[in-house]
Protein backbone atom coordinates (compact mmCIF):
# COMPACT_ATOMS: atom_id res chain seq x y z
CA UNK A 1 0.00 0.00 0.00
CA UNK A 2 3.16 2.58 0.81
CA UNK A 3 4.76 1.31 -2.29
CA UNK A 4 0.90 2.68 -4.26
CA UNK A 5 0.68 5.89 -2.64
CA UNK A 6 4.40 6.63 -2.85
CA UNK A 7 4.14 5.51 -6.77
CA UNK A 8 1.39 7.74 -7.14
CA UNK A 9 2.66 10.61 -5.31
CA UNK A 10 6.00 10.51 -7.93
CA UNK A 11 3.93 10.39 -10.88
CA UNK A 12 1.31 12.82 -10.19
CA UNK A 13 4.39 15.45 -9.12
CA UNK A 14 6.21 14.69 -12.40
CA UNK A 15 3.08 15.12 -14.47
CA UNK A 16 2.36 18.95 -13.06
CA UNK A 17 6.22 19.66 -13.33
CA UNK A 18 5.69 18.38 -16.96
CA UNK A 19 2.92 20.96 -17.43
CA UNK A 20 3.65 23.42 -15.48
CA UNK A 21 6.24 26.56 -17.53
CA UNK A 22 8.18 28.43 -14.77
CA UNK A 23 8.38 31.81 -15.72
CA UNK A 24 11.97 33.40 -15.47
CA UNK A 25 12.16 35.09 -11.56
CA UNK A 26 13.26 38.80 -11.87
CA UNK A 27 13.89 40.68 -9.28
CA UNK A 28 14.02 44.07 -9.30
CA UNK A 29 14.68 46.94 -6.62
CA UNK A 30 12.71 50.22 -7.01
CA UNK A 31 13.66 53.57 -4.41
CA UNK A 32 11.03 54.79 -2.45
CA UNK A 33 10.48 57.61 -0.55
CA UNK A 34 9.34 58.21 3.05
CA UNK A 35 9.94 59.68 6.65
CA UNK A 36 11.96 57.74 8.86
CA UNK A 37 11.15 57.79 12.36
CA UNK A 38 14.16 58.95 14.27
CA UNK A 39 14.19 56.93 17.92
CA UNK A 40 16.27 59.44 19.61
CA UNK A 41 13.47 62.06 19.62
CA UNK A 42 10.63 59.46 20.97
CA UNK A 43 9.52 60.95 23.98
CA UNK A 44 7.87 58.38 26.52
CA UNK A 45 4.54 58.25 26.16
CA UNK A 46 2.34 58.36 29.22
CA UNK A 47 1.09 55.56 30.38
CA UNK A 48 -2.84 55.59 30.73
CA UNK A 49 -4.67 56.60 34.37
CA UNK A 50 -5.77 53.76 36.13
CA UNK A 51 -9.52 54.24 37.39
CA UNK A 52 -9.62 53.86 40.74
CA UNK A 53 -13.11 52.77 41.27
CA UNK A 54 -11.82 49.29 39.67
CA UNK A 55 -10.57 48.94 43.14
CA UNK A 56 -13.93 48.78 45.29
CA UNK A 57 -13.77 44.99 43.32
CA UNK A 58 -10.25 44.59 42.55
CA UNK A 59 -8.71 42.06 45.22
CA UNK A 60 -5.64 39.96 45.46
CA UNK A 61 -5.28 36.64 44.26
CA UNK A 62 -3.65 35.10 46.83
CA UNK A 63 -5.04 36.27 50.55
CA UNK A 64 -8.36 37.73 48.57
CA UNK A 65 -7.90 41.33 50.26
CA UNK A 66 -8.59 44.37 49.63
CA UNK A 67 -5.46 46.39 47.38
CA UNK A 68 -4.38 49.81 47.79
CA UNK A 69 -3.28 52.19 44.59
CA UNK A 70 0.28 53.60 45.28
CA UNK A 71 0.11 56.46 42.42
CA UNK A 72 4.43 56.94 42.67
CA UNK A 73 5.00 53.90 41.74
CA UNK A 74 1.71 53.08 39.94
CA UNK A 75 0.79 49.51 41.31
CA UNK A 76 -1.86 47.85 43.30
CA UNK A 77 -0.32 47.12 46.77
CA UNK A 78 -1.19 43.97 49.21
CA UNK A 79 0.33 44.94 52.26
CA UNK A 80 -0.86 41.88 54.60
CA UNK A 81 1.38 39.91 52.19
CA UNK A 82 4.11 42.84 51.03
CA UNK A 83 3.54 42.46 47.44
CA UNK A 84 3.09 45.19 44.52
CA UNK A 85 0.93 44.82 41.22
CA UNK A 86 1.68 46.53 38.51
CA UNK A 87 -0.21 48.75 36.18
CA UNK A 88 0.46 48.34 32.74
CA UNK A 89 -1.22 50.98 30.24
CA UNK A 90 -3.72 51.39 32.61
CA UNK A 91 -4.69 47.66 32.98
CA UNK A 92 -3.47 46.09 36.43
CA UNK A 93 -1.58 43.01 36.01
CA UNK A 94 -2.86 40.79 38.74
CA UNK A 95 -0.57 37.77 37.82
CA UNK A 96 1.03 36.29 41.14
CA UNK A 97 4.28 35.47 39.25
CA UNK A 98 4.52 39.24 37.55
CA UNK A 99 4.31 40.57 41.23
CA UNK A 100 6.92 42.58 42.97
CA UNK A 101 8.44 41.86 46.40
CA UNK A 102 8.28 44.65 49.19
CA UNK A 103 11.28 45.38 51.00
CA UNK A 104 10.36 45.85 54.50
CA UNK A 105 11.68 48.96 56.67
CA UNK A 106 12.99 47.31 59.82
CA UNK A 107 13.18 50.18 62.57
CA UNK A 108 17.20 50.54 63.29
CA UNK A 109 18.45 50.30 66.71
CA UNK A 110 19.10 53.29 68.25
CA UNK A 111 21.18 52.31 70.91
CA UNK A 112 23.34 49.15 70.27
CA UNK A 113 22.63 46.41 72.86
CA UNK A 114 24.97 46.70 75.98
Amino acid sequence: MLRNVLSRLVTETVRVHCHVNPAPFKLTLTACRGSVRNFAEVKDEVQPPFNSSLLEVLVCPLSKKPLRYDADTNELINEELGIAYPIVDGIPNMIPQEARLLQKEEPSPSKPAE
